[in-house]
């Protein structure tokens, strides 16, 4: 996580949102990324996104049921569905997101009953942290802006 956390401030430092992804496959950290939504100009360059990405090219399989990502923030729902395609088997994020969370605190997609996989979570490692750096870009955003 604390990895994750590095990362969300490069992002910060770019004036992207300061979200890191790390993807572990069996102890070792195959891939990692944060926010490039404003440098590609594409909505989907989410950090997670891009992790899982990276990861299934270094594994040279899409599944990553054995691996761990870990993510200062609560993933979005777009996230939380590549991580179900991905067979991804765990997730542990920092901070939850009341307004896009998709893994318990808006919805709950990736232990939704109905689907054909369900990623376990641990929430809040390192959580302070992240809640203090997503807060400090979104004040820095609005007095910006």
């Amino acid at each position: 996580m604390r990895l994750a956390l590095y990362l969300a401030q490069q992002a910060y430092q770019l004036g992207e949102i300061p979200v890191g992804a790390v993807v572990v496959h069996e102890d070792e950290v195959i891939a990692w990324a944060h926010n490039e939504k404003e440098f590609r100009h594409d909505a989907t360059a989410h950090a997670e996104i891009l992790a899982l990405q990276r990861a299934a090219r270094y594994l040279g399989n899409w599944h990553l049921n054995n691996a761990t990502l870990y993510c200062n923030l609560e993933p979005c729902p777009m996230c939380a569905g590549a991580m179900l395609n991905t067979r991804l088997k765990r997730l542990v994020y920092a901070c939850r997101d009341p307004k896009a969370g998709a893994a318990g605190s808006v919805i709950d997609l990736v232990r939704y009953p109905g689907l054909n996989h369900q990623v376990q979570i641990e929430g809040g490692l390192l959580q302070e942290e992240s809640s203090k750096l997503l807060k400090s870009f979104f004040a820095d955003l609005r007095r910006d802006g």
